[in-house]
């Protein structure tokens, strides 16, 4: 199982580069294109409710740890920060929160997600998907 680590700052300009990361790997793990699509869509939507939450900023930083095998695709996104000091381009009027559509979404695509907090307090998504 390969294990990668990414820390991202909590910019929106980022998700680009987070989907071509996530498509990339999905691909090596033997998921097809409509599979890397839904994968692709779940982890920007959880990096979305990680970064901003309802938060007044988003957050400085947070983290993405994938573990990849054949069949097999999992990564927890983590918000890495104490403080949410980015500035919003305009004010968050559908921040992401419990049981809205984001979250919807990222539990129909994907096999297991569990959300949480780790023992820092920080905000946590774990999402996994098998063949």
């Amino acid at each position: 199982m390969d294990n990668l680590k990414i820390t991202i700052p909590g910019k929106p300009e980022y998700m680009t580069m987070i989907r071509l990361t996530t498509g990339s790997l999905a691909a090596m793990a033997g998921f097809d294109l409509d599979e890397a699509e839904d994968i692709k869509l779940a982890v920007v939507e959880a990096c979305k409710n990680v970064s901003c939450h309802g938060q007044e900023g988003y957050s400085d930083r947070y983290e993405l740890e994938f573990n990849v095998d054949r069949g097999s695709f999992e990564v927890t996104i983590i918000d890495a920060c104490d403080k949410h000091t980015l500035e919003k381009s305009s004010p968050c009027k559908n921040c992401p929160q419990e049981g809205d559509i984001g979250i919807i979404m990222i539990r129909s695509l994907m096999s297991c997600v569990e959300f949480g907090h780790d023992s820092a307090g920080h905000k946590f998504i774990n999402m996994m998907k098998r063949l």
